[in-house]
């Protein structure tokens, strides 16, 4: 939720009050609602938008008032910048609208909802791979962000105490993360008195945290790692395996032990369910690092906005000092929450998805989502206008035993260096076309089956799209920022924006698939994102610059000064440039007089262009 400013109401009313209507046949009337509700309070007097009014008005008419200013938003179906979940079915819907009222920080009061929320913690934690012995702990927070600040707390006070134990001081401490790490991540380090290690991007990473770069920034202040199950830019997964096996040899080296928190708010309800997983990696509590993981439970569990988990492997690694034993309302209850009061309603309808889609049902959600994903890209790359920075429409890439990330062409590389290699090679080679062998034998048997996630590269169901550099070098003046603007002529949300720092002169367009987008939507999509990329093609420079003027991504209007400024500007460079054609004698002069005069020609010709506006193409 962004910062509210006080605005000052006694100057905005005394504006407003300058504001007549006149009507034929009445005197003028003071108002600052100008639309014709029944209620003479709407059409007579000045509603107050930042004071408390003195009286209150109907209640028709300021739902009517309400829901009229609420048109002006987006649709939610068609935002496609948001990975929260925009849709429920009914019997769900039943149970939230009965819900409402119900408090989760009144747990003597509404037992079977508290019930609920226990079960749900230990759905989660199986599902996550909580090992046999392990009594698994959590609590169900307003969303991920306060989740993850928990996860971070119970890193810091292990760290804290382990330090203190040792008669060492513990006032530096710090934790690491990747660049693309959402906001929260960063709060918790800035509102805890952490010191955030964020480490660049690259492409080489997909844009996510890099191992290499994790090895080398640890140390004894380290509390913990931050490793994300599906980055909000591109959707790959972070390689929490090998990051493991980094801190395992650190350990080895030093004797200081790193735990992991994996913040998976969007991944922890998508990797369990696919059938590609996150690509043979293991990310969750099967590594014994993994302290905690987290969700959103208003992203992909389906749940309206307002409702995340946090699990800990075991109640072991949630310090007992951070722990409230609260008496109250006549019953005992323990705590580990930043907020109290909040609602209950959001993790019965938790409970209803668990229960009533069960994992099959997950499943057939997240890999429709995928699948539409994957379309979606394909479409796109076909136009040969845009490139996917996302892979999860790609094929995955073939990694060698015991190395990450190892591509075909470091293969070959290999096994061209040296013949005392060449034996081992001969033997990987043999075991590949083995099981390839069995692969194709089973392929064969299963000739019409559809294909599934585990025929693609692993991630969340996100589309990450730019225009391609052929594109860019073809018709430069084109902006992926007007893309996103006429798209939202069209109720498209879909933004542009940077990648993470490092890599910022790149941007992208980005569209979240939800289980709400259909395959119909999708066609509708890709129609209207071509039509809107054919229209900015067909038009130059001139034209786009109405759309393009803009300062820090909002659309900056062209004064009367920005006019005559650059009619100065432009008066000087052709005045510079007369000058240095006499100069140059007289045979370039008659050849600037011409470039003048075909100048101006062009010039009378986009003026007639812009005189009638690209909108009427567009909109």
């Amino acid at each position: 939720m962004s910062l509210s400013h006080h605005v000052d109401p006694e100057e905005i009313v005394h504006h407003l009050r300058d504001i007549k209507l006149q009507e034929k046949g009445s005197s003028s009337q003071k108002q600052n609602h100008l639309t014709p509700y029944t209620s003479s309070y709407a059409s007579q007097e000045d509603i107050p938008k930042y004071k408390i009014p003195e009286d209150g008005t109907p209640g028709d008419t300021v739902y009517a008032m309400l829901r009229d200013e609420l048109d002006l938003d987006g649709r939610p179906n068609l935002n496609m910048a948001s990975f929260v979940n925009t849709y429920i079915e009914e019997n769900a819907q039943k149970l939230f609208v009965e819900n409402l009222g119900k408090n989760m920080s009144d747990n003597d009061e509404y037992p079977a909802m508290i019930s609920f929320s226990d079960r749900c913690v230990s759905i989660l934690a199986h599902l996550w791979g909580v090992q046999k012995g392990e009594k698994a702990i959590g609590t169900a927070t307003v969303g991920s962000s306060e989740a993850v600040h928990l996860g971070g707390l119970a890193m810091k006070r292990r760290w804290q105490e382990k330090r203190w134990a040792e008669g060492k001081d513990a006032y530096k401490p710090n934790i690491i993360m990747g660049a693309n790490a959402q906001v929260a991540l960063e709060k918790f380090a800035r509102y805890f008195d952490v010191e955030a290690r964020i480490l660049p991007v690259s492409a080489k990473s997909n844009y996510c945290l890099d191992p290499e770069l994790v090895k080398e920034n640890l140390d004894e202040n380290t509390i913990g790692v931050f490793i994300i199950l599906g980055s909000t830019y591109t959707g790959h997964y972070e390689p929490v395996e090998e990051i493991h096996k980094i801190l395992d040899d650190f350990e080895a080296k030093t004797g200081i032990d790193i735990p992991i928190h994996v913040d998976a708010a969007s991944g922890g309800f998508v990797a369990p369910f696919t059938y590609a997983k996150t690509g043979g990696q293991k990310w969750n509590f099967e590594l014994p690092r993994v302290k905690s993981i987290n969700v959103s439970g208003h992203k992909y569990g389906l749940v309206t906005p307002g409702v995340g988990w946090i699990v800990w492997r075991d109640e072991s690694f949630l310090p007992k000092h951070l722990i409230f034993e609260l008496h109250y309302l006549g019953g005992t209850e323990y705590s580990y929450t930043l907020n109290f009061s909040r609602p209950g309603a959001q993790v019965i309808v938790q409970y209803y998805n668990l229960i009533h889609l069960g994992f099959k049902g997950y499943r057939e959600v997240v890999e429709n989502c995928l699948s539409n994903a994957r379309l979606l890209s394909k479409a796109l790359e076909a136009t040969g206008w845009y490139t996917c920075a996302s892979d999860i429409h790609r094929p995955p890439k073939k990694q060698a035993s015991g190395t990450a990330g190892l591509s075909g062409a470091d293969d070959s590389k290999k096994n061209d260096q040296s013949s005392g290699n060449e034996n081992n090679d001969q033997k990987a080679e043999k075991e590949e076309s083995k099981t390839h062998a069995s692969d194709s034998k089973d392929a064969s048997k299963d000739k019409d089956r559809e294909e599934t996630s585990a025929d693609y590269t692993p991630g969340l169901p996100v589309v990450s799209f730019r225009f391609t550099d052929e594109f860019k070098k073809e018709y430069p003046h084109v902006k992926q920022e007007t893309v996103s603007l006429l798209m939202r002529a069209r109720q498209w949300i879909i933004p542009n924006y940077a990648l993470p720092p490092n890599e910022d002169q790149t941007e992208i367009l980005r569209v979240v698939i939800r289980e709400s987008f259909s395959f119909d939507l999708i066609d509708r999509l890709v129609t209207d994102l071509v039509s809107v990329t054919e229209t900015l093609m067909e038009n130059d420079e001139v034209d786009l610059s109405v759309l393009q003027g803009n300062q820090g991504g909002r659309r900056k209007p062209v004064t009367k000064q920005d006019k005559k400024k650059q009619k100065e500007e432009k008066e000087k460079e052709e005045k510079k440039g007369e000058e240095k054609g006499e100069k140059k004698g007289e045979e370039k002069g008659e050849k600037k007089g011409e470039e003048k005069g075909k100048a101006e020609e062009k010039k009378k010709e986009e003026k007639k262009r812009l005189g009638g506006g690209i909108h009427r193409s567009v909109c």
